[in-house]
């Protein structure tokens, strides 16, 4: 039992509490309080999305690596990297992730959630079972169909740009076999076209701007930022509350119907863990009384590693060089300010391609992020010569790596261990793509811009060579998921039932991209909305 002492500041009982005001967090908090009998409290770490580039599209670049809205994480160093720590953004602001991310509203595939279901024993995971949840917080730019719903807070837009010399990207794509699409959202992603984004006028939507803003004015609705939580309550095996530190201080709030872990595949293994529940052994090396042993809690780490490519041209405008000059800059300026169009509302990638690695996998396995730019890491300046980097990523990597706390301190960060390439299946799929890209920049389309690889670079054939060169260029695209994964009860490895309720345990369940057994096939914000939102309408029609 959790000893509460009287130097706590006791913030009351809720129905709900809601940790993470993240993609999940957000969406939860706004349906639970759709019905009034529902009192629920959310608490985030971050502050309030105030600032304003969070806001302005291209002002993930002013986000990212900042401690005023990420948490700044790194990895461990990684091998197949050739040692490299890789920065590991995640949202520490209202909206969390969602606040900083590419924007990109991207499902996966039809087939990522019916293995889902297999997993689980559970077919409410399946793809024609979870398209109605994608539906329904969706305001699509083209309406209500089959695939797409209108109406909802999330809106899905077209991005207001083009370029060129993603036109000739996606021409030559066409060329050699990815046909040109129009819609990555309908269960199948095969093809090449621009992303579609989740933006509204030309600015960011975040959760926190689309789902708790018009939810604030509920008085069953409490929010508290800036409060980071240490750690779960028990009594027995019933989770009775929490406690958090906020101000220099001591919280407590308890609840009177479940806590619901929303603060991600990083947050959520961090709190577990500090709370007695997870690897037994560990927990006792740190000091930290045993609640529940899961094995599970922290393992099953996946992420999507992207090889970044860059390819010199000529006779293209590329923004290396419209960003080059200050008329060039000022001409953004002034496209963003009236119009909201132009580089400045740009999502990190703009154009996307799906592709087969090789002729045995049935379904694509790489994922394209294309951009009509070009710089060595993230956070440098652009190139000054005219390129466009095409990023590459294994969709569904089988290298599994891991997340865990080494100490109770709030202040000490996790070790994180993505453990990329670590397979050789991981390994040959990494050759292969760089070869996929290679036969695009060969295309017809691209032969009279002359286009040079300047990154790996061309003399880089031999299979021991480009795995040395794709460690060099190889970075993570922030799709961490999997640390808390769905499972069969009697999956050792599980750390929740297809409820999403935390095993053997009672007033607990997680939501967020920790519960995916397996990555999707895309980008991963708008699968995390959705578990929230199934999880939902599975609570609402309970209190019913």
């Amino acid at each position: 039992m959790s000893q509460i002492n009287d130097e706590q500041i006791d913030h009351g009982a809720y129905d709900y509490i809601v940790v993470g005001a993240g993609s999940a967090g957000c969406v939860l908090a706004n349906r639970l309080t759709q019905n009034p009998k529902n009192n629920v409290l959310l608490i985030d770490a971050g502050a309030k999305d105030d600032y304003l580039w969070i806001h302005i599209p291209v002002g993930y670049l002013y986000c990212i690596n900042n401690p005023k809205t990420d948490w700044m994480f790194k990895t461990a160093a990684q091998s197949s990297l050739n040692g490299k720590s890789l920065i590991y953004p995640r949202g520490k602001v209202l909206g969390g992730s969602s606040s900083i991310n590419g924007m990109i509203y991207m499902r996966g595939q039809a087939q990522d959630y019916d293995a889902w279901a297999n997993a689980t024993g559970d077919y409410s995971w399946k793809w024609d079972s979870v398209l109605p949840y994608f539906k329904k917080m969706e305001d699509h730019h083209l309406g209500a169909n089959e695939f797409h719903g209108s109406g909802g807070e999330w809106r899905v837009d077209k991005q207001r740009l083009s370029w060129k010399v993603l036109d000739i990207f996606k021409q030559a794509a066409a060329e050699t076999g990815i046909p040109a699409t129009e819609d990555f959202n309908r269960g199948n992603n095969f093809g090449v076209s621009y992303f579609e984004v989740t933006q509204k006028n030309g600015w960011r939507l975040n959760t926190a701007r689309a789902f708790i803003k018009p939810a604030a004015r509920r008085e069953n609705l409490t929010l508290i930022t800036g409060a980071t939580v240490d750690k779960l309550l028990f009594e027995g095996s019933r989770c009775t509350g929490i406690q958090f530190v906020g101000g220099g201080k001591a919280h407590i709030a308890r609840v009177n119907k479940e806590v619901l872990l929303s603060a991600g595949a990083i947050g959520s293994v961090q709190i577990l863990e500090r709370s007695g529940v997870g690897q037994e052994d560990r927990l006792k090396a740190l000091d930290i009384p045993v609640i529940k042993n899961l094995p599970g809690v922290g393992e099953n780490l996946q992420d999507h590693l992207q090889i970044r490519m860059v390819y010199k041209v000529s006779g293209l405008l590329t923004l290396n060089k419209l960003a080059s000059h200050i008329w060039g800059k000022l001409f953004i300026g002034l496209q963003y300010l009236f119009a909201r169009k132009g580089p400045m509302s740009m999502a990190p990638s703009q154009l996307g391609a799906f592709a087969h690695s090789s002729e045995k996998v049935d379904r694509p396995d790489l994922e394209y992020h294309v951009q009509p730019l070009s710089l060595e890491k993230f956070g440098d300046p652009l190139h000054t010569f005219n390129a466009f980097t095409a990023s590459v990523c294994n969709l569904r990597p089988s290298s599994r790596g891991a997340v865990h706390i080494v100490s109770k301190d709030l202040s000490v960060p996790p070790v994180i261990d993505p453990n990329y390439l670590s397979t050789e299946e991981d390994k040959r799929v990494a050759i292969e793509s760089v070869e996929v890209t290679r036969k695009i920049m060969r295309a017809a389309a691209f032969k009279s811009f002359t286009p040079e690889e300047y990154k790996p670079g061309s003399q880089v054939t031999g299979d021991a060579e480009l795995l040395q060169k794709i460690g060099d260029i190889g970075t993570t695209i922030f799709h961490p998921v999997g640390t808390c994964k769905m499972g069969k009860p009697e999956d050792p490895t599980a750390v929740v039932d297809s409820d999403l309720k935390v095993i053997g345990l009672q007033g607990l369940r997680v939501a967020d991209a920790s519960v995916m057994p397996t990555i999707v096939s895309g980008n991963t914000a708008a699968p995390t909305m959705m578990i929230a939102e199934k999880l939902a309408m599975q609570l609402l029609a309970q209190s019913k």
